[in-house]
């Protein structure tokens, strides 16, 4: 982008490069594949070593070792993942800035299903008030 170019306005998604957008990641195509969600998963429940995370997803999605080792290369490389090194295991976690950030640009978005959200749970509220009754009842 040249100096005299202005930048779009509002809150732009992390890791989108207005210059050249091949080189550089968006943040939704990260969290849009199925393997890099579930290793988020895990790793959302704290830190835990490369060979466990390939083992529970070869378990689950039936691909290789390099493959998981790539969708955590993706993850690393675009700020989602964290490693260090603990002897001759690599230890990985949730990086939470860019999860910050994509759930920041998401709030603008919140009206148009909190409302919903809330009536659905007004709802189950009801329900299981009628359900209460009808057992007391019986």
């Amino acid at each position: 982008m040249k100096q005299s170019e202005s930048r779009p306005v509002g809150l732009v998604l992390p890791y989108i490069s207005i210059t050249n957008y091949n080189c550089v990641v968006h943040a939704f195509d990260v969290l849009g594949d199925p393997v890099r969600r579930r290793i988020l998963e895990l790793l959302a429940d704290g830190e835990s070593s490369a060979g466990a995370i390939t083992e529970v997803v070869r378990q689950e999605f039936g691909i290789s070792q390099p493959a998981v080792s790539q969708h955590l290369k993706v993850l690393r490389d675009n700020g989602f993942a964290v490693v260090r090194v603990d002897g001759t295991r690599r230890l990985y976690a949730v990086d939470s800035a860019p999860l910050q950030e994509t759930d920041a640009w998401l709030e603008r978005f919140r009206p148009f299903w909190s409302p919903h959200l809330d009536a659905l749970a007004t709802e189950i509220a009801r329900g299981k008030r009628e359900r209460r009754r009808s057992e007391a009842d019986s």
